[in-house]
């Protein structure tokens, strides 16, 4: 993968993949070469592993449900998606996504640079795995020792 700034081609079978212990798989496109204006990434969602905690960001951010399903968590709600379904979260929408009955495969972009993000309190997000105990606006204090660090990619999207 390009280690500096410019254009370059990666497939995602040989892109750096994080997760680990009780977290689920994600592609990770960029690297050592952030990108300043939107992040992008595929996340396989695992039931029974922790993807993202419900949270909001003052920036948009857009999943494409690939294969499977998986609960959206969103302001509250709850519901379910599917293939091909398309969730746009505008600016400081709490959210989650989080797989139940089998693994989901979800496109994910967002805008950057997030400048804030809150991890609320929500019943529904704990009931599901993807709540804090406390809020906080901290991304060490909600992840604790959950998370990711570079793994091999494991043939998911094979």
């Amino acid at each position: 993968m390009a280690e500096e700034r410019g254009w370059f081609v990666v497939n995602a079978r040989d892109a750096q993949w994080r997760g680990g212990g009780e977290r689920t798989p994600i592609c990770d496109f960029e690297g050592d070469a952030p990108f300043p204006e939107i992040g992008i990434n595929v996340t396989l969602l695992e039931p029974g592993k922790l993807g993202a905690l419900y949270h909001s960001e003052d920036v948009q951010e857009d999943f494409l449900v690939l294969s499977g399903s998986c609960l959206l968590l969103i302001d509250g709600e709850e519901r379910r998606l599917g293939q091909w379904d398309f969730v746009h979260c505008p600016p400081d929408a709490p959210h989650a996504l989080v797989a139940k009955e089998e693994p989901c495969l979800v496109l994910q972009v967002g805008a950057r640079p997030a400048r804030r993000i809150l991890y609320p309190e929500s019943e529904l997000a704990r009931r599901h795995g993807a709540g804090v105990e406390r809020e906080t606006s901290s991304i060490a204090e909600a992840y604790g020792e959950r998370r990711r660090r570079p793994i091999p990619y494991g043939g998911w999207l094979d």
